[in-house]
């Protein structure tokens, strides 16, 4: 008699939990958060010994100034001017309505930790966690076993998906968790309902500020870890391909984490290689789009970078059900 897909699913975590890999996933977020936090108390400290005070208002005010500075050089290209004059204008904001962005709470460090963790610190994380979940079978010596179960090829591969999508989502709400109680402790708790502003759009290479809206930073976050997500989402599913095809768990990380190595040189060149926009590895700062920051590559919007990795995602899915499906234990 077939075993039903709760029964799979918790069998599958089980296996999981037991080789922790998600402990070590927690415990690296538990060592790294309170090493950035660190890192960006003395960054503000800096500035301030720098400036000889600790009010904020004179340090924005020094910020509007070098940014119109910027303004006035003629090497600055034409594409960051517009991105540039929003910057003021939301800085000119906090100004005017006294609110004090220099001094982060646990949400606001919550929020820059996701901008610089999702594009490479994350993506590796979820590869820690993914990469062995079928080649393990392999090594361990437990995969003629596992395909010769009087249950589908099918069902037991969708099993592992799912248990690695819970435990994706759980690994992306534990990093929001962690990122607010461990840098808490030093910028303090509040800040929930400071104004972010949102709502930039890219069109013809330039950026376009006149949808330009502020959001209390609660939402922001929703949307910026909703993003988060799908990114560990898309890495998740790849992985989970790569697994299925290399035997080997070190093999699968050696090429996810030069996949995602070179998506980081990339981004950072892209501009001379137009067709890099279609790799998924050039597509995972999603978050940047919500900041404003102009994309890498001429034509990239949100819509286009959550279609490419969409089909990245459903293509390594296909590859690794047709793959494993097919796949011949006996030899």
């Amino acid at each position: 008699m077939e075993q039903s897909m709760v029964g799979l699913v918790q069998n599958e975590t089980i296996k999981l939990l037991r080789r922790r890999r998600f402990l070590v996933v927690v415990l690296i977020l538990a060592i790294l958060i309170p090493i950035f936090t660190y890192a960006q108390y003395r960054s503000v400290v800096t500035a301030q010994e720098r400036m000889g005070t600790t009010d904020w208002r004179p340090l924005l005010t020094q910020q509007i100034v070098d940014m119109q500075n910027r303004l006035a050089s003629s090497r600055l290209p034409e594409e960051w001017r517009d991105f540039i004059k929003v910057r003021i204008a939301q800085q000119q904001y906090y100004l005017d309505h006294d609110i004090n962005p220099m001094a982060p709470g646990g949400p606001t460090f919550a929020r820059g930790f996701m901008d610089q963790a999702i594009s490479m610190f994350l993506p590796m994380i979820i590869v820690v966690l993914a990469v062995d979940l079928v080649s393990s079978e392999f090594s361990e010596g437990t995969v003629k076993l596992l395909l010769t179960r009087p249950v589908r090829r099918w069902k037991v591969l969708t099993s592992k998906y799912i248990t690695l999508l819970l435990f994706t989502s759980l690994t992306v709400l534990t990093t929001l968790i962690l990122a607010y109680l461990l840098s808490g402790v030093v910028f303090g708790y509040s800040g929930w309902d400071l104004p972010i502003l949102t709502g930039f759009e890219v069109a013809g290479g330039e950026l376009e500020t006149s949808g330009a809206f502020m959001l209390p930073q609660w939402q922001f976050l929703l949307m910026q870890y909703g993003l988060g997500w799908f990114v560990c989402v898309v890495v998740a599913t790849v992985t989970l391909m790569v697994s299925v095809l290399v035997r080997s768990a070190a093999a699968g990380m050696g090429i996810m984490m030069a996949a995602l190595i070179s998506g980081t040189i990339l981004t950072q060149m892209a501009s001379s290689w137009e067709s890099s926009k279609y790799l998924f590895v050039v597509n995972l700062q999603l978050t940047d789009y919500l900041n404003g920051t102009l994309p890498p590559i001429k034509g990239m919007t949100l819509p286009f970078s959550l279609t490419v990795l969409s089909v990245w995602a459903i293509a390594a899915l296909i590859i690794a059900y047709v793959t494993f499906i097919r796949r011949d234990v006996t030899s």
